[in-house]
């Protein structure tokens, strides 16, 4: 059986319609079950011949996470100890999601960050899911960590969506056009997640998955507002100017890495998978708002 963590999220609400697709036996939970409460999840597993757990659960909320450290770690730490716990415990393989934001961002645009590159998070977002990372590897070795970018989809908040509202709301919008990386549909990176688990893969470790190419946050809403035009999501007749700003213009509480570009030769070699160019997955998400 597998075992979805966090059915309910920008990403593990996708991974439950892939796991569906292809009629696989799983059980899917949310909030009902607690993570940072072992004797929870001891109770799930119990009766359960549980041999896939896929963890998309997390705390994601990168500027309240400074105010918010003792939660940001309980869930993104020591939550993410008590599942590698449990399936030590009872023999099952582990797939973890993690973030770009473990990298300091200090490598020039023009190159990418690999998987064993030194770790170094600038916020406490980052630090907790470095935690949770650190913690799987010091428990035991079945485990897929996949780091992930700029994570959008159709449940819960994200920046497309929240660039779609502002362009029907405002007239004038400034967007950080220092900080580069690459989108990520949730949907693309749910199917490669469910391929490891049909694949029945032993080839443990850390990967990177986003979609394909690089850009910055500024090309990323250019992009959004050019496509939402295309397919109707925007008033044609609503004109809206996209201003770029640095990052020191903009008032994060949180400090941001300047270029989370995550190479993806590993997972793209093992896997023998092909990347969806950032720019066609995310005019795909948009026609699905149709």
């Amino acid at each position: 059986m597998i075992w979805l963590i966090g059915k309910n999220g920008l990403l593990g609400s996708y991974v439950e319609k892939v796991l569906k697709h292809y009629k696989l036996f799983y059980k899917a939970t949310g909030r009902e079950v607690d993570i940072t409460n072992y004797k929870a999840l001891e109770h799930f597993v119990r009766g359960n011949k549980v041999e896939w757990i896929i963890n998309c659960s997390g705390y994601t909320k990168v500027d309240m996470a400074e105010k918010e450290k003792n939660i940001a770690f309980q869930i993104n730490c020591e939550g993410v100890t008590n599942i590698a716990q449990c399936c030590f415990k009872i023999g099952a393989r582990l797939i973890h999601i993690s973030t770009d934001y473990v990298f300091d961002g200090l490598k020039s645009k023009k190159e990418c960050y690999f998987e064993d590159d030194k770790t170094n998070p600038l916020n406490v977002y980052g630090k907790s899911k470095l935690g949770g990372e650190l913690a799987i590897k010091n428990i035991f070795n079945d485990y897929f960590i996949i780091r992930t970018a700029w994570l959008y989809g159709a449940n819960g908040p994200n920046f497309v969506s929240t660039m779609l509202r502002l362009f029907r709301e405002k007239e004038i919008i400034k967007v950080v056009d220092d900080q580069w990386g690459t989108p990520t549909y949730s949907k693309d990176l749910a199917r490669v997640i469910v391929e490891i688990v049909k694949r029945n893969s032993f080839n443990y470790g850390v990967y990177h998955y986003t979609n394909g190419g690089k850009t910055s946050w500024f090309n990323f809403a250019t992009e959004i507002y050019k496509f939402g035009k295309e397919l109707g999501l925007i008033d044609v007749g609503k004109e809206v100017q996209l201003l770029p700003i640095n990052t020191e213009d903009y008032l994060f509480l949180a400090k941001r890495p300047k270029n989370t570009i995550l190479s993806k030769e590993k997972i793209k070699q093992v896997f023998n998978i092909e990347l969806n160019p950032w720019n066609y997955a995310l005019k795909e998400f948009l026609s699905t708002l149709l």
